[in-house]
Protein backbone atom coordinates (compact mmCIF):
# COMPACT_ATOMS: atom_id res chain seq x y z
CA UNK A 1 0.00 0.00 0.00
CA UNK A 2 1.05 3.97 -0.70
CA UNK A 3 2.94 5.40 1.99
CA UNK A 4 4.69 8.69 2.34
CA UNK A 5 7.68 9.34 -0.49
CA UNK A 6 11.36 10.15 0.62
CA UNK A 7 11.81 14.13 0.90
CA UNK A 8 14.51 13.15 -1.75
CA UNK A 9 11.91 11.73 -4.02
CA UNK A 10 11.41 14.04 -7.23
CA UNK A 11 7.94 15.80 -6.92
CA UNK A 12 5.18 14.05 -9.06
CA UNK A 13 2.56 15.84 -8.43
CA UNK A 14 3.23 18.61 -11.48
CA UNK A 15 5.67 18.56 -14.61
CA UNK A 16 6.20 22.42 -13.80
CA UNK A 17 7.51 22.43 -10.05
CA UNK A 18 11.63 21.71 -9.40
CA UNK A 19 12.61 20.86 -6.06
CA UNK A 20 15.85 19.80 -6.32
CA UNK A 21 18.79 20.09 -8.72
CA UNK A 22 18.51 16.77 -9.84
CA UNK A 23 15.29 17.74 -11.10
CA UNK A 24 16.61 21.15 -12.54
CA UNK A 25 19.38 19.20 -14.71
CA UNK A 26 16.81 16.87 -15.83
CA UNK A 27 14.71 19.24 -17.15
CA UNK A 28 17.28 21.57 -18.55
CA UNK A 29 19.20 18.78 -20.23
CA UNK A 30 15.79 17.49 -21.30
CA UNK A 31 13.49 20.06 -22.41
CA UNK A 32 16.54 23.02 -22.56
CA UNK A 33 14.17 25.34 -21.50
CA UNK A 34 12.49 26.68 -17.99
CA UNK A 35 9.77 28.48 -19.75
CA UNK A 36 6.84 28.22 -16.97
CA UNK A 37 8.59 25.86 -14.42
CA UNK A 38 8.82 26.94 -10.75
CA UNK A 39 12.03 26.43 -9.08
CA UNK A 40 11.82 25.75 -5.82
CA UNK A 41 14.42 26.00 -3.02
CA UNK A 42 17.14 25.01 -4.84
CA UNK A 43 20.75 25.42 -4.36
CA UNK A 44 21.78 27.46 -8.41
CA UNK A 45 24.97 28.88 -7.25
CA UNK A 46 27.13 26.08 -9.37
CA UNK A 47 24.64 26.13 -12.23
CA UNK A 48 25.73 29.82 -13.72
CA UNK A 49 26.36 28.71 -17.10
CA UNK A 50 23.15 26.94 -17.05
CA UNK A 51 21.58 29.93 -16.42
CA UNK A 52 23.09 32.15 -18.42
CA UNK A 53 22.09 29.90 -21.85
CA UNK A 54 18.60 28.52 -20.79
CA UNK A 55 15.28 30.23 -21.75
CA UNK A 56 13.25 31.60 -18.68
CA UNK A 57 10.79 33.35 -20.29
CA UNK A 58 7.86 32.94 -17.48
CA UNK A 59 9.87 30.71 -15.28
CA UNK A 60 9.79 31.49 -11.29
CA UNK A 61 12.60 30.89 -8.56
CA UNK A 62 11.31 31.00 -5.42
CA UNK A 63 14.47 31.39 -2.67
CA UNK A 64 16.99 29.96 -4.93
CA UNK A 65 20.17 31.10 -4.15
CA UNK A 66 22.72 31.95 -7.85
CA UNK A 67 25.24 33.74 -8.64
CA UNK A 68 24.43 37.88 -8.87
CA UNK A 69 25.53 37.49 -12.77
CA UNK A 70 22.25 34.26 -13.08
CA UNK A 71 20.18 36.29 -11.22
CA UNK A 72 20.35 39.84 -13.04
CA UNK A 73 20.62 38.04 -16.24
CA UNK A 74 17.18 35.21 -15.26
CA UNK A 75 15.57 38.56 -14.49
CA UNK A 76 16.64 40.55 -17.67
CA UNK A 77 14.78 37.35 -19.65
CA UNK A 78 11.85 38.01 -18.31
CA UNK A 79 11.63 35.43 -15.02
CA UNK A 80 10.40 36.45 -11.47
CA UNK A 81 12.68 36.20 -9.16
CA UNK A 82 12.31 36.23 -5.42
CA UNK A 83 15.57 35.36 -3.78
CA UNK A 84 16.52 34.19 -0.13
CA UNK A 85 16.18 36.32 3.12
CA UNK A 86 19.39 36.29 5.21
CA UNK A 87 19.23 35.38 8.46
CA UNK A 88 15.72 33.63 8.85
CA UNK A 89 16.05 30.42 11.03
CA UNK A 90 13.59 28.49 8.14
CA UNK A 91 13.69 28.81 4.49
CA UNK A 92 9.98 29.75 3.85
CA UNK A 93 10.23 28.65 0.11
CA UNK A 94 11.04 24.90 1.31
CA UNK A 95 9.95 22.47 -1.33
CA UNK A 96 10.03 19.80 1.27
CA UNK A 97 8.67 18.98 4.67
CA UNK A 98 11.19 18.86 7.32
CA UNK A 99 13.12 15.73 8.79
CA UNK A 100 13.72 15.51 12.72
CA UNK A 101 17.26 15.62 12.13
CA UNK A 102 16.71 19.08 10.71
CA UNK A 103 14.60 21.07 13.09
CA UNK A 104 16.78 19.41 15.83
CA UNK A 105 19.80 20.35 14.39
CA UNK A 106 22.46 21.20 17.41
CA UNK A 107 21.26 19.14 19.69
CA UNK A 108 24.00 17.25 20.89
CA UNK A 109 25.87 20.76 21.59
CA UNK A 110 26.72 22.33 24.92
CA UNK A 111 23.49 25.02 24.58
CA UNK A 112 21.53 21.18 23.75
CA UNK A 113 18.09 22.10 21.92
CA UNK A 114 17.90 26.02 22.53
CA UNK A 115 20.78 25.97 19.53
CA UNK A 116 18.51 23.93 17.39
CA UNK A 117 16.34 25.47 14.30
CA UNK A 118 13.52 24.42 15.90
CA UNK A 119 13.63 26.81 18.85
CA UNK A 120 15.17 29.74 17.18
CA UNK A 121 11.99 29.39 14.64
CA UNK A 122 10.03 29.90 17.88
CA UNK A 123 12.05 32.38 18.93
CA UNK A 124 11.80 34.93 15.90
CA UNK A 125 7.83 33.62 15.85
CA UNK A 126 7.62 34.98 19.22
CA UNK A 127 9.45 38.28 18.01
CA UNK A 128 7.56 39.21 14.86
CA UNK A 129 4.72 38.14 15.70
CA UNK A 130 4.05 40.94 18.64
CA UNK A 131 5.54 43.56 16.23
CA UNK A 132 3.29 43.30 13.98
CA UNK A 133 5.74 43.57 11.11
CA UNK A 134 3.48 42.41 7.83
CA UNK A 135 6.87 41.33 6.21
CA UNK A 136 7.29 38.71 8.49
CA UNK A 137 3.36 37.59 8.20
CA UNK A 138 4.13 37.20 4.89
CA UNK A 139 7.02 34.91 5.38
CA UNK A 140 5.23 32.74 7.40
CA UNK A 141 2.24 32.49 5.49
CA UNK A 142 4.62 31.70 2.46
CA UNK A 143 6.16 29.16 4.15
CA UNK A 144 3.37 27.19 5.71
CA UNK A 145 2.06 27.47 1.99
CA UNK A 146 5.16 25.74 1.05
CA UNK A 147 4.78 23.06 4.20
CA UNK A 148 0.77 22.35 2.69
CA UNK A 149 2.12 21.97 -0.72
CA UNK A 150 4.80 19.66 0.25
CA UNK A 151 2.64 17.52 2.44
CA UNK A 152 0.38 16.90 0.00
CA UNK A 153 3.04 16.02 -2.48
CA UNK A 154 4.41 13.25 0.26
CA UNK A 155 1.01 11.32 1.06
CA UNK A 156 -0.33 11.17 -2.64
CA UNK A 157 -2.49 7.91 -2.73
CA UNK A 158 -1.52 7.06 0.98
CA UNK A 159 -4.00 5.80 3.47
CA UNK A 160 -4.10 8.25 6.78
CA UNK A 161 -5.36 7.40 9.82
CA UNK A 162 -5.05 10.33 12.49
CA UNK A 163 -4.12 9.62 15.92
CA UNK A 164 -5.29 12.80 18.10
CA UNK A 165 -4.65 12.49 22.11
CA UNK A 166 -3.29 15.00 24.91
CA UNK A 167 0.48 16.00 25.13
CA UNK A 168 0.78 15.58 28.53
CA UNK A 169 0.79 11.59 28.31
CA UNK A 170 4.03 11.16 30.01
CA UNK A 171 6.43 8.22 28.76
CA UNK A 172 6.67 5.61 30.80
CA UNK A 173 3.32 5.04 31.74
CA UNK A 174 0.69 2.67 31.00
CA UNK A 175 -1.09 5.05 28.17
CA UNK A 176 1.87 6.10 26.67
CA UNK A 177 2.63 2.74 25.51
CA UNK A 178 -0.90 1.58 24.67
CA UNK A 179 -1.01 4.39 22.02
CA UNK A 180 2.41 3.08 21.12
CA UNK A 181 0.97 -0.23 20.07
CA UNK A 182 -1.75 1.04 18.45
CA UNK A 183 0.38 3.25 16.38
CA UNK A 184 2.36 -0.37 15.49
CA UNK A 185 -0.83 -1.77 14.61
CA UNK A 186 -2.25 1.25 12.45
CA UNK A 187 1.42 0.90 10.63
CA UNK A 188 1.54 -2.64 10.50
CA UNK A 189 -1.75 -2.64 8.46
CA UNK A 190 -0.19 -0.53 5.94
CA UNK A 191 -2.12 2.83 7.33
CA UNK A 192 -0.39 5.73 7.27
CA UNK A 193 -0.19 7.08 10.88
CA UNK A 194 -0.57 11.15 11.15
CA UNK A 195 -0.56 12.50 14.35
CA UNK A 196 -0.10 16.76 15.68
CA UNK A 197 3.36 15.69 15.73
CA UNK A 198 4.51 16.88 19.67
CA UNK A 199 5.32 15.15 22.78
CA UNK A 200 2.57 12.98 24.81
CA UNK A 201 0.34 10.57 22.90
CA UNK A 202 1.48 12.09 19.78
CA UNK A 203 4.50 11.09 19.92
CA UNK A 204 3.47 7.52 21.50
CA UNK A 205 1.99 6.71 18.10
CA UNK A 206 4.48 8.41 16.13
CA UNK A 207 6.80 5.83 18.06
CA UNK A 208 4.56 3.30 17.81
CA UNK A 209 4.86 3.38 13.78
CA UNK A 210 8.56 3.81 13.77
CA UNK A 211 8.70 0.38 15.48
CA UNK A 212 6.55 -1.54 13.22
CA UNK A 213 9.18 -3.07 11.14
CA UNK A 214 11.22 -4.59 14.04
CA UNK A 215 10.21 -7.38 16.26
CA UNK A 216 7.74 -6.66 19.21
CA UNK A 217 10.78 -7.08 21.72
CA UNK A 218 12.33 -3.31 20.15
CA UNK A 219 8.99 -1.43 20.88
CA UNK A 220 9.03 -2.62 25.23
CA UNK A 221 12.90 -1.62 24.94
CA UNK A 222 12.54 1.46 23.31
CA UNK A 223 9.51 2.55 25.98
CA UNK A 224 11.86 1.44 28.67
CA UNK A 225 14.71 4.14 27.35
CA UNK A 226 12.88 6.77 26.60
CA UNK A 227 10.87 7.20 30.10
CA UNK A 228 14.39 7.89 31.63
CA UNK A 229 13.15 11.46 30.12
CA UNK A 230 9.74 10.82 30.72
CA UNK A 231 8.08 14.80 29.84
CA UNK A 232 9.48 17.37 27.91
CA UNK A 233 9.53 19.35 30.74
CA UNK A 234 11.61 20.30 32.64
CA UNK A 235 14.67 19.55 30.00
CA UNK A 236 13.07 19.51 26.04
CA UNK A 237 16.78 18.47 25.22
CA UNK A 238 17.26 15.39 27.25
CA UNK A 239 13.93 14.45 26.20
CA UNK A 240 14.63 14.64 22.56
CA UNK A 241 18.10 13.17 23.13
CA UNK A 242 16.49 10.23 24.62
CA UNK A 243 14.23 9.70 21.35
CA UNK A 244 17.55 10.21 19.24
CA UNK A 245 19.11 7.47 21.00
CA UNK A 246 16.47 4.98 20.05
CA UNK A 247 16.69 6.32 16.87
CA UNK A 248 20.26 5.48 16.75
CA UNK A 249 19.71 2.27 17.94
CA UNK A 250 16.99 1.37 15.39
CA UNK A 251 18.15 3.09 12.51
CA UNK A 252 15.72 2.51 9.40
CA UNK A 253 12.15 2.62 11.24
CA UNK A 254 8.54 3.05 9.61
CA UNK A 255 7.43 5.88 8.28
CA UNK A 256 4.90 7.97 9.80
CA UNK A 257 3.66 11.73 9.45
CA UNK A 258 3.95 15.08 12.45
CA UNK A 259 2.22 17.76 11.93
CA UNK A 260 3.27 20.06 14.70
CA UNK A 261 3.08 23.81 15.02
CA UNK A 262 5.42 26.93 16.97
CA UNK A 263 2.13 28.26 18.27
CA UNK A 264 2.44 25.86 21.01
CA UNK A 265 6.20 27.02 21.59
CA UNK A 266 6.04 24.77 25.34
CA UNK A 267 5.49 21.78 22.93
CA UNK A 268 8.81 20.75 20.52
CA UNK A 269 8.01 18.35 17.74
CA UNK A 270 8.86 14.79 18.67
CA UNK A 271 11.54 12.62 16.72
CA UNK A 272 9.67 9.50 15.87
CA UNK A 273 7.70 11.25 13.06
CA UNK A 274 9.81 10.42 10.08
CA UNK A 275 8.04 13.38 8.11
CA UNK A 276 7.40 16.84 10.05
CA UNK A 277 5.03 19.27 8.87
CA UNK A 278 5.50 22.32 11.00
CA UNK A 279 3.22 25.67 10.75
CA UNK A 280 2.90 28.64 12.44
CA UNK A 281 -0.50 28.85 12.16
CA UNK A 282 -1.71 26.13 14.08
CA UNK A 283 -5.55 26.93 12.61
CA UNK A 284 -3.91 26.03 9.51
CA UNK A 285 -2.05 22.87 11.11
CA UNK A 286 -5.35 21.53 13.14
CA UNK A 287 -7.70 21.82 9.90
CA UNK A 288 -4.89 20.20 7.52
CA UNK A 289 -4.01 17.07 9.83
CA UNK A 290 -8.01 16.39 9.97
CA UNK A 291 -8.25 16.68 6.30
CA UNK A 292 -5.61 14.72 5.20
CA UNK A 293 -7.01 12.10 7.74
CA UNK A 294 -9.02 9.86 4.98
CA UNK A 295 -8.91 6.46 6.55
CA UNK A 296 -10.24 8.01 9.60
CA UNK A 297 -9.23 9.48 13.16
CA UNK A 298 -8.77 7.91 16.06
CA UNK A 299 -9.02 10.13 19.47
CA UNK A 300 -7.05 9.46 22.91
CA UNK A 301 -7.76 10.46 26.32
CA UNK A 302 -7.00 14.43 25.61
CA UNK A 303 -8.23 17.61 27.10
CA UNK A 304 -9.12 20.97 25.72
CA UNK A 305 -6.96 20.45 22.22
CA UNK A 306 -8.61 16.80 21.36
CA UNK A 307 -11.83 18.12 22.20
CA UNK A 308 -11.58 20.56 19.84
CA UNK A 309 -10.37 18.26 17.23
CA UNK A 310 -13.53 15.67 17.60
CA UNK A 311 -15.58 18.94 16.74
CA UNK A 312 -13.07 19.78 13.80
CA UNK A 313 -13.21 16.56 12.61
CA UNK A 314 -17.25 16.06 13.23
CA UNK A 315 -18.38 19.24 11.79
CA UNK A 316 -17.69 18.30 7.88
CA UNK A 317 -18.69 14.98 8.65
CA UNK A 318 -22.11 16.42 9.63
CA UNK A 319 -22.29 18.28 6.20
CA UNK A 320 -19.99 15.93 4.48
CA UNK A 321 -18.64 18.68 3.20
CA UNK A 322 -15.49 16.38 2.05
CA UNK A 323 -17.54 13.88 0.66
CA UNK A 324 -18.85 10.80 2.71
CA UNK A 325 -17.72 11.20 6.77
CA UNK A 326 -14.69 9.39 7.75
CA UNK A 327 -14.96 7.24 11.03
CA UNK A 328 -14.33 8.64 14.16
CA UNK A 329 -13.03 6.45 17.30
CA UNK A 330 -12.95 7.82 20.57
CA UNK A 331 -10.55 5.46 23.11
CA UNK A 332 -11.43 5.64 26.93
CA UNK A 333 -15.29 5.24 27.61
CA UNK A 334 -15.25 6.72 30.91
CA UNK A 335 -12.75 9.47 29.97
CA UNK A 336 -15.24 10.71 26.78
CA UNK A 337 -18.79 9.99 28.72
CA UNK A 338 -17.69 11.38 31.98
CA UNK A 339 -14.65 13.42 32.78
CA UNK A 340 -14.79 15.10 29.70
CA UNK A 341 -18.09 14.00 27.69
CA UNK A 342 -18.11 14.64 24.26
CA UNK A 343 -19.73 11.31 23.26
CA UNK A 344 -22.70 11.83 23.61
CA UNK A 345 -22.66 15.08 21.64
CA UNK A 346 -21.04 13.47 19.12
CA UNK A 347 -23.74 10.79 18.65
CA UNK A 348 -26.41 13.43 19.68
CA UNK A 349 -24.91 15.54 15.97
CA UNK A 350 -24.40 12.11 14.30
CA UNK A 351 -28.19 10.58 14.73
CA UNK A 352 -30.30 9.81 12.18
CA UNK A 353 -27.20 11.11 9.47
CA UNK A 354 -24.70 9.23 7.67
CA UNK A 355 -21.99 9.78 9.77
CA UNK A 356 -23.83 7.57 12.77
CA UNK A 357 -22.29 4.07 11.51
CA UNK A 358 -18.66 5.91 11.13
CA UNK A 359 -18.24 6.63 14.77
CA UNK A 360 -17.43 4.46 17.74
CA UNK A 361 -16.55 4.52 21.36
CA UNK A 362 -14.27 1.92 22.75
CA UNK A 363 -12.84 1.17 26.44
CA UNK A 364 -8.89 0.60 25.22
CA UNK A 365 -6.41 1.02 22.35
CA UNK A 366 -6.75 -2.49 21.68
CA UNK A 367 -9.93 -2.44 19.92
CA UNK A 368 -9.38 0.91 18.27
CA UNK A 369 -7.97 -0.57 15.52
CA UNK A 370 -10.32 -3.65 14.92
CA UNK A 371 -13.49 -0.82 15.40
CA UNK A 372 -11.49 1.41 12.74
CA UNK A 373 -11.68 -1.38 10.32
CA UNK A 374 -14.98 -1.99 11.22
CA UNK A 375 -16.18 1.20 10.62
CA UNK A 376 -14.35 1.25 7.10
CA UNK A 377 -15.89 -1.73 6.08
CA UNK A 378 -19.52 -0.52 6.48
CA UNK A 379 -18.42 3.22 5.57
CA UNK A 380 -17.21 0.95 1.81
CA UNK A 381 -20.29 -0.95 1.55
CA UNK A 382 -22.36 1.97 1.79
CA UNK A 383 -20.66 4.05 -0.51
Amino acid sequence: MPTPTDPATPSTTTDHEIETLTEFDRVVGDAGSLTGHRVQAVDLTARTAELLDVDVQGAIFLGCPMEPEAAARVRARGALVFPPVPGLPFDPYRGHVYAPGELFDGLTTDEGYEATPDARAYRWFQRTKADGDVFASMLRAVHDDSVSDALDELLVGARVVGVMGGHAMARGTEAFAGAARLGRTLARAGLTVATGGGPGAMEAANLGAYAAPFADTMLAEALRLVAKAPSFTPSVTEWARAAFAVRDRWPDGGSSVGIPTWFYGHEPPNPFASHLAKYFANATREDGLLARSNAGVIFLPGAAGTVQEIFDNATPNYYESRGGPTPMVLVDRAHWTQELPAWPLLQALARGRSMESRIALVDTVEEAGEALKRITGSSEGQD
